[in-house]
């Protein structure tokens, strides 16, 4: 039994580990893979940030559900990853209409881009802490 509890572990911290490390799921953007435009690049963009985010809120939600032991714990642990998500569309948000302004270079634009990124790098931390919170309540009460 201690062997499924370890792999339950391992596969929850990956699970958490994917989507706190997005840059490391870019270099697999399929825009490598396929020969496209520029002008499907700056389309493609107006997307939310970081797919694998997106497809990981399907695999985290319902893993909160199990994960948790009463109906705070999985509101904190599934509320944590829709946070991500929504902070990361506020995000897409806001670059959409900093380009949308002018894509010419502007300290203030890119101080809005900037504190956009650190907002959901701030959500993706905090994401991070609950579920390694649950995760060490879960398997080493």
């Amino acid at each position: 039994m201690p062997s499924l509890k370890l792999a339950s572990l391992i596969l929850a911290v990956a699970a958490t580990l994917a989507v706190v490390a997005p840059a490391a799921a870019q270099s697999l953007s399929p825009l490598e893979k396929t020969g496209v435009t520029p002008s499907d690049r700056k389309a493609f963009k107006l997307t939310v940030g970081n797919p694998y985010q997106s497809r990981m809120t399907f695999v985290m939600v319902p893993l909160a559900f199990w994960l948790g032991q009463n109906w705070v714990e999985v509101a904190l642990l599934a509320g944590s990853v829709l946070l991500v998500m929504i902070v990361e569309l506020l995000n897409t948000g806001i670059e959409a209409a900093i380009d949308r302004i002018s894509l010419e270079w502007h300290p203030l634009a890119k101080r809005a881009k900037d504190m956009g990124s650190a907002a959901v790098l701030l959500a993706l931390l905090v994401c991070a802490g609950i579920w390694s919170a649950a995760l060490y309540q879960r398997f080493y009460p």
